[in-house]
């Protein structure tokens, strides 16, 4: 503890007099993130270190296996967190991040791990489609490489669990939001993401397009039929 109060010091004396402007126009005129990121509260996955995002850069949300519970009319953190994001602050860009060798994916693969924990065990119930898709399409996997197939796929269940979010359904058919599914694998510092077209996880390359997950394009469902009633 004493080391990390040390860096409190560090960053009073030496981080703060050197971005002083920063924190003052942030003071003073309010936030304004370019994105909300909900990653995984693992320690070693950092989401202000990985993007190199300055303060102001992103709104974040980190809990145990990145989740995104499904909408309902209960209140939680994430949902509040996501709701505020998108009426308040007006993201457009909305990024859920998972990571090799994650804890709570362990303990969605092997269960008997999360003994003596039943709020864990209540919470990755959130994840539970992407463990019946990990028995169902990778039944020959080890347990390394069943984890990194659980993380994966449980990003694209937490996706479509954020589709369920009223804010998020509009502004997804307003062409005002885009969502994003990426995977750090903290072993080779590589980011992975999405392809909504493909369902596949593709690297990240600085001279290519990045991978989108689903594309802030207007959606409306009902387009057809407007056009055939006005005929």
């Amino acid at each position: 503890m004493n080391d990390l109060i040390g860096r409190v010091f560090s960053f009073e004396k030496q981080v703060f007099p050197s971005q002083q402007a920063l924190y003052a126009k942030l003071t003073t005129q309010g936030q304004s993130p370019k994105a909300l990121m909900i990653s995984c509260a693992d320690s070693r996955v950092v989401p202000e270190h990985i993007m190199q995002a300055e303060a102001g850069d992103l709104f974040v949300c980190r809990n145990a296996g990145n989740i995104v519970p499904p909408f309902a009319t209960m209140n939680g953190g994430v949902s509040s967190t996501v709701e505020f994001a998108v009426a308040a602050l007006k993201v457009r860009d909305i990024i859920v991040c998972g990571h090799s060798d994650c804890g709570a994916m362990k303990a969605l693969v092997n269960p008997e791990l999360l003994e003596g924990m039943p709020n864990v065990a209540a919470w990755l119930r959130h994840s539970q489609a992407a463990k019946s898709v990990l028995d169902a399409s990778y039944p020959n996997l080890e347990n390394g490489a069943a984890v990194r197939a659980a993380s994966l796929e449980n990003v694209v269940v937490q996706i479509a669990h954020l589709r369920t979010h009223p804010s998020v359904a509009a502004g997804i058919a307003r062409g005002e939001i885009a969502l994003h599914g990426w995977f750090v694998d903290i072993h080779a510092g590589q980011m992975l993401a999405l392809d909504g077209e493909t369902g596949r996880f593709l690297p990240v390359r600085e001279n290519e397009p990045l991978p989108v997950a689903v594309r802030a394009a207007q959606r409306l469902a009902a387009d057809f039929v407007q056009a055939e009633a006005a005929e």
